[in-house]
């Protein structure tokens, strides 16, 4: 029978909760304030692209990210001809799909109720599961069983994991303590418990983190906190020195009478769900400003002139851009689809000239269509990312 007393304490006592729960506040307001942007068609087209981004930085923690453009390439199926290249394509891949069905099969579901076995196992196998046999396997050549708990004794680091035979208890010991949380503060605070936990834990031979990491953003998003518009994984890749340390730090023994009542550093744990919510705080923050709608006209007109001045081949002519073309792209950001004869109209120039523009936007991506004379709508393609949204993605910008 697993010991969950060695993993204790699993919450921070009630007289160390003040300066959390205020941090926690600070988080659950800025969403609500971030979700009002997230309406606009433009927030909704961008949603793909922080999935990707997703994906792109917690593999980043892993050391194991593909570049953006190959990430891009991968969700074509244009996977590379070298084998490393290949297999974090599948890696990213394989996190961007899970993310979405997972955030589809839960987004409904009480945030409490995510603290479960099943869903950890569920993760990890449909992590490997999108996996070919060749890359289930872990640095070392061993063979990672998908949603299967570990029959070994392992370290990570300098932790030394507990033993193989308990796991599933501990693990259904976690999940018992977190599903009692009443209330989002409350909620935000063991969603940091709970990460670190789960990871102390370390119920799988490989994959982890990638697994607490992604556990944690759909108990976020089950919330209604990130909107699909934020995830603390970009801020853990962003400071993952601090993250590993603030990790491994929780994994310390109590210090003295003042530090918990578990075997486990109470300040210690506290510390870690600090940094945690500043991570979501600050998360949250900038995305409010990278969707700053008020300035998203100034943005889309930058676009719009580097483009005029780039022409790029489209068949057998050049790309035509004009400024004319600003207020109707601005109108379907904002407002959505429009008839392909309206866009043209809009523009206020004479018909070829409007239609050789919606041809050339069409092609570089920033306009989409379901179908040759369908509306178009607004989509943000990875090269339009420096000019729309800034730094949200800077690899983008350097690759």
């Amino acid at each position: 029978m697993a010991d969950l007393s060695a993993f204790q304490p699993l919450f921070p006592e009630e007289r160390v909760l003040g300066p959390l729960h205020d941090l926690s506040a600070q988080v659950i307001d800025g969403c609500l304030r971030l979700a009002g942007h997230g309406v606009a068609p433009v927030a909704v087209a961008l949603r793909p692209k922080l999935r990707a981004m997703n994906s792109y930085y917690t593999n980043r923690i892993e050391g194991q990210q593909a570049r953006p453009a190959d990430i891009e390439r991968a969700i074509r199926k244009d996977f590379d001809a070298d084998a490393a290249i290949a297999r974090k394509q599948r890696l990213a891949v394989a996190h961007i799909e899970v993310e979405d069905e997972l955030e589809r099969s839960t987004g409904a579901t009480a945030p409490t109720a995510l603290f479960s076995g099943a869903l950890v196992r569920e993760i990890h196998a449909r992590l490997y599961g999108k996996l070919p046999a060749s890359d289930q396997k872990t640095d070392q050549g061993e063979p990672v069983r998908a949603g299967q708990y570990r029959m070994k004794d392992v370290s990570a680091g300098l932790h030394v994991a507990p033993p193989w035979q308990e796991v599933e208890g501990l693990v259904d010991g976690w999940a018992a303590r977190y599903t009692e949380l009443r209330g989002k503060e409350s909620l935000l605070i063991g969603a940091a418990c709970a990460h670190h936990r789960l990871a102390w834990v370390h119920p799988f031979i490989d994959g982890n983190g990638r697994t607490a990491r992604l556990h944690t953003h759909l108990v976020l998003h089950a919330a209604g906190m990130t909107q699909g518009l934020w995830s603390p994984m970009r801020g853990f890749a962003r400071t993952h020195e601090q993250y590993y340390a603030k990790l491994n730090n929780a994994d310390l023994p109590r210090r003295n009478d003042l530090d918990g009542r578990g075997p486990l550093s109470q300040e210690e744990l506290v510390a870690f769900v600090r940094y945690f919510l500043e991570v979501c705080l600050d998360q949250v923050q900038f995305m409010r400003d990278r969707l700053d709608l008020q300035t998203l006209k100034e943005r889309l007109k930058a676009l719009l002139l580097s483009l005029q001045a780039s022409p790029w081949e489209i068949g057998s002519e050049k790309s035509v851009i004009k400024m004319e073309a600003l207020e109707p792209l601005h109108y379907v950001a904002m407002s959505g689809a429009l008839d392909r004869s309206r866009f043209i109209s809009m523009t206020g120039l004479e018909d070829r000239t409007g239609r050789r523009i919606l041809a050339s936007l069409l092609d570089f991506g920033i306009l989409r269509a379901e179908t040759a004379r369908a509306p178009v709508e607004i989509a943000i393609p990875l090269n339009s990312l420096r000019f729309l949204f800034p730094n949200l993605w800077p690899e983008v910008e350097t690759d």
